[in-house]
């Protein structure tokens, strides 16, 4: 299988990687187009894959085409490939805000796959949440539903809007933990704890307590009850975050997210 990606960022890597990895194509069938010199040279190196700077020369014969550029190169992107995809090709969007029809139109191409990654695909836990258009074919959607297992999870929807409602929870919430886990290391600093040591503390709770809720099969909120003594240290602390309306701030970020997105699409 030839498979072309357009765009060779970290997440076209964490997919490239994972590909690989899973011996879904093998080096010598993978071209990568990409402006930066550097860049190429660097994939190149690392993978044995073919780089170039052509995006069209990438997609020639390719079965699949992966589009993973910024999404302030997207339009650039699709002008040159306009009208140059073949029927059966497969193209498969990771690029933040941009639609089905956006795609549709813009490369005048019917067979399309819409996925909403997240940067844990870099380490093999991602999540995806994916879409298909109509013209894709069962082996097709099976083929990007293996490409997006070898990164973490997937999740296949059938609504669009789900994508963008999707880029709110799983695509912007590793943002959300990472400020949260700043924000208790700092905590834990000015408690007197060294920033290494205050790390090392926020990080394996979170790891652990993450792998507890997932291996426990119970729900948060009966976990959370079941570490909160009435009148205990964990009571004191959840008063504070529901004065500071902790669940309120959560639901109107991801709002503004779920906002934004919409109006990027």
């Amino acid at each position: 299988m030839k498979i072309a990606f357009i765009g060779g960022g970290n997440m076209a890597e964490a997919m490239l990687s994972a590909l690989l990895r899973d011996g879904i194509s093998p080096p010598d069938g993978i071209q990568v187009s990409d402006l930066k010199p550097e860049r190429r040279e660097y994939l190149a190196q690392k993978y044995g894959v073919k780089t170039g700077e052509s995006n069209r020369e990438a997609i020639a014969g390719a079965e699949l085409v992966i589009l993973a550029v910024k999404p302030q190169n997207l339009a650039e992107v699709m002008g040159e490939l306009k009208g140059k995809l073949e029927p059966p090709q497969l193209v498969v969007s990771i690029i933040a805000g941009a639609s089905i029809g956006k795609l549709e139109d813009g490369l005048a191409h019917s067979r399309i796959v819409r996925v909403m990654p997240n940067t844990p695909a870099q380490v093999g836990q991602g999540m995806s949440v994916w879409t298909a258009t109509a013209s894709v074919s069962a082996e097709q959607k099976a083929l990007a539903g293996s490409l997006l297992k070898a990164m973490g999870k997937e999740i296949m929807v059938g609504d669009d809007d789900f994508i963008d409602k999707a880029t709110a929870i799983s695509g912007s919430g590793p943002a959300y933990l990472f400020l949260f886990v700043e924000s208790l290391v700092a905590a834990a600093e000015s408690l007197g704890f060294s920033g290494e040591t205050a790390l090392e503390l926020v990080l394996q709770t979170v790891l652990g307590s993450s792998r507890y809720l997932a291996d426990s099969g119970r729900p948060p909120a009966e976990l959370r009850r079941m570490v909160t003594s009435p009148g205990g240290t964990t009571a004191a602390a959840l008063a504070m975050f529901e004065e500071g309306r902790f669940a309120e701030v959560v639901q109107d970020a991801v709002g503004a997210a779920y906002q934004r997105a919409r109006e990027l699409g």
